[in-house]
């Protein structure tokens, strides 16, 4: 069982920054891909950044490259993301998932509960 516990969220102004925060185990960051995914208001569900730290590919949804950097802390055991240059469209939950390398989708089989952004003025 793997489990993840997001934290991090908040309000910021457009332009701002915020370094969300996925707390795992360090078996979740040996055999699993983490990703950052985010669900807009009235949308679904998209990967927004997804890190597997056996070989270190990084990839990330088109809209958040150079903005946000995903990466990973094997000391506290969480991967992070950090959101710079945030847009109102960034608005959304924030989910981090574990799933078996080397996918990161929607089929995931661990998540967290989430943790808020909202960009606005």
């Amino acid at each position: 069982q793997v489990q993840l516990e997001e934290s991090g969220g908040g309000l910021v102004q457009p332009g701002g920054s915020l370094r969300l925060s996925c707390a795992t185990s360090r078996y979740a960051l040996d055999y699993y891909t983490i990703g950052w995914f985010r669900r807009a208001p009235g949308k679904g569900r998209e990967a927004v950044a997804c890190l597997d730290s056996r070989n270190g590919r990084i990839t990330y949804e088109d809209s958040v490259k150079g903005r946000f950097t995903i990466s990973e802390d094997k000391t506290n055991n969480t991967v992070n993301l950090q959101m710079d240059n945030l847009q109102v469209e960034d608005t959304g939950d924030y989910y981090c998932a574990a799933d078996t390398p080397p996918g990161c989708g929607l089929l995931s089989p661990y998540w967290g509960q989430g943790t808020p952004v909202t960009v606005s003025s």
